[in-house]
């Protein structure tokens, strides 16, 4: 079931609405490739871990912030309008995610809405300089944890081969899945920082759906640019 329905329902017959449902079927397939790497390579994050978030606020894709801000309308409406606002749920200073709880052992506060690399970092593969697979494990992960693997496993990069002969599969590969699941990254020009881009989103959500319930006086809505 979709997590942003009702917004979905509301923004029929416009050009977000596709790009919405584009965004949510590449996280649905993020999570069953990684589904499949956890299975597996039996090899997960550390429970309540969250380090990589600190000292870290996404860049991210339009459409990935046009996802946030629909998720968050659907989910938590007192959030997204506080936003609107400038005021997030929490302060955690100018280079830490204002989404980030850190006293709570699951961290991210939107979790269902978060981004491709919150979604995708200490679970996915990359390629090399040359095209080739590789992995390497999260610089957070802790070194007691590693080498009791068997075979034990280091702070390095590891080919594809390696990988294979350590864990029996591969991880999902972060470009591979932006590029092949949303049509939009291939060509998107740059990325913004979450908390520049994400109130202009949601206040743009807002202002479509209120075309849509007015019949659009003033254009088609599946015409209004992408950007706003």
């Amino acid at each position: 079931m979709s997590e942003i329905s009702s917004i979905l329902e509301k923004l029929k017959n416009t050009s977000v609405h596709d790009i919405l449902v584009e965004i949510e079927s590449a996280y649905e397939r993020i999570s069953d490739e990684q589904a499949n790497w956890y299975e597996t390579s039996k090899f997960t994050c550390p429970s309540g871990c969250g380090s990589c978030c600190n000292g870290f606020e996404p860049d991210i894709f339009e459409g990935e912030a046009l996802y946030m801000a629909a998720w968050l309308l659907e989910n938590q409406p007192e959030t997204a309008f506080s936003i609107l606002n400038d005021s997030y749920p929490f302060d955690n200073g100018k280079d830490t995610c204002p989404m980030f709880n850190p006293d709570s052992p699951y961290h991210c506060s939107i979790y269902e809405g978060r981004p491709f690399i919150c979604r995708l970092f200490g679970a996915a593969g990359s390629r090399s300089r040359t095209g080739e697979k590789v992995w390497r494990p999260c610089k957070f992960y802790p070194e007691t944890i590693l080498k009791k693997h068997i075979p034990p496993i280091e702070k390095r990069q590891y080919n594809e081969s390696e990988t294979l002969n350590l864990f029996g599969t591969l991880p999902p590969i972060m470009s591979d899945l932006i590029e092949s699941t949303v049509s939009f990254a291939a060509h998107a020009e740059e990325t913004l920082i979450l908390r520049e881009i994400l109130p202009q989103k949601i206040k743009f959500i807002l202002w479509l759906i209120e075309m849509n319930d007015n019949n659009n006086p003033n254009g088609s809505p599946s015409n209004t640019p992408f950007a706003a």
